[in-house]
């Protein structure tokens, strides 16, 4: 796992900070970040721009990169019920044991999730 984790981990939570939106879970994979989120008084694309800035900045003043960080764009999907955001939030923090990252999610540090405190809850 390269540098970025640390960055973009902070990142999340600055930008949930700001009042922007609230987090739920977030996961930061080696080479991608999955994030869920609710939107409280700005645009999703306007969120991912101020995201993608102030973590690309992070991760260059780390030296974990130099240049561009993020593609353009970003996938979205729209969540309908409490039962999808529980569903959702399972998934996107099980993705390092499905990627063979490790076996237990209590052993990988970068992910939060405000109903998943640790593996016996998934």
């Amino acid at each position: 796992m390269n540098a970025w984790p640390t960055q973009l981990s902070e990142s999340c939570a600055a930008c949930a900070d700001e009042e922007a939106l609230d987090s739920l879970a977030w996961v930061v994979m080696p080479d991608h970040l999955h994030w869920l989120l609710q939107l409280r008084r700005s645009s999703l694309s306007r969120c991912m721009q101020a995201f993608k800035s102030r973590s690309a900045r992070a991760v260059n003043a780390a030296g974990a990169w130099q240049g561009s960080v993020w593609q353009a764009g970003f996938y979205d999907h729209r969540l309908r019920d409490e039962r999808d955001l529980e569903r959702q939030s399972r998934y996107l923090i099980a993705n390092p044991i499905r990627r063979g990252l490790v076996s237990d999610i209590d052993a990988y540090p970068y992910w939060w999730c405000r109903w998943i405190s640790r593996a016996a809850d998934l």
